[in-house]
């Protein structure tokens, strides 16, 4: 773990209690003589606190120091992913976070089903998946009504679809694409886009939903 999330983290003391408490020092058995070190992941700093005093159930912290320290993908990426099962968002979500994205944008399209999103579910894994990897921020989510919406928003998008235009050739040039369900696009909504701004892998296999997601992040990003 390269840092621990709290919400009052750069507080000149610190309570840890319950799960946090827990979890810090009775399952990864933390030598109470060590720095720890918080981020809030508001601003970009890094925290480093110690013991001030513990009982079996909380635990004080003493801020001793801080810096500013910046662990972010070198390029942005915006993905507006068609709404798919929750279950397999969540199983991806962390991945996606390790690999850079910087933001998803969960687009009702014409043919998802009419899922639910747990935000607050998928923030608590987005925050643990940065605590492991030190990344300093997550990635930001958000929710659109429709295709047309989220084209009006972002006019520089491309969709990934099956096409003759390797997205490997277009790695510069894309900061926003757009991925299907798992029904794909209708013709309505590959009609939206030029051919030039249609892209796809050299490949005749079709891709689930959340496999297509991890080829995306990680042919833009790594």
């Amino acid at each position: 773990m390269q840092f621990i999330f709290h919400t009052d983290a750069k507080n000149k003391t610190l309570n840890i209690e319950e799960e946090l408490h827990k979890y810090i020092f009775k399952v990864r058995r933390h030598n109470i003589e060590k720095e720890l070190y918080f981020r809030n992941l508001k601003d970009k700093n890094i925290y480093k606190y110690k013991v001030l005093s513990i009982n079996r159930r909380r635990t004080t912290l003493k801020l001793i120091d801080f810096e500013e320290l910046i662990i972010e993908p070198s390029k942005k990426l915006h993905i507006g992913w068609c709404l798919i099962d929750f279950k397999s968002i969540e199983k991806n979500i962390a991945s996606l976070n390790e690999l850079g994205v910087t933001k998803i944008t969960f687009i009702d399209c014409e043919y998802s089903q009419k899922y639910k999103i747990n935000y607050e579910k998928l923030n608590k894994l987005l925050i643990n998946s940065s605590q492991q990897s030190g990344r300093s921020n997550i990635i930001e989510l958000d929710n659109c009504d429709n295709l047309d919406d989220f084209i009006k928003e972002n006019k520089n998008s491309y969709m990934f679809n099956f096409s003759k235009n390797s997205i490997d050739n277009k790695k510069n040039d894309i900061d926003t694409i757009i991925l299907g369900c798992e029904g794909g696009f209708s013709k309505n909504e590959i009609s939206k886009f030029e051919q030039n701004k249609i892209v796809g892998i050299d490949s005749n296999i079709i891709l689930r939903s959340e496999t297509a997601i991890i080829t995306i992040a990680s042919k833009l990003l790594v």
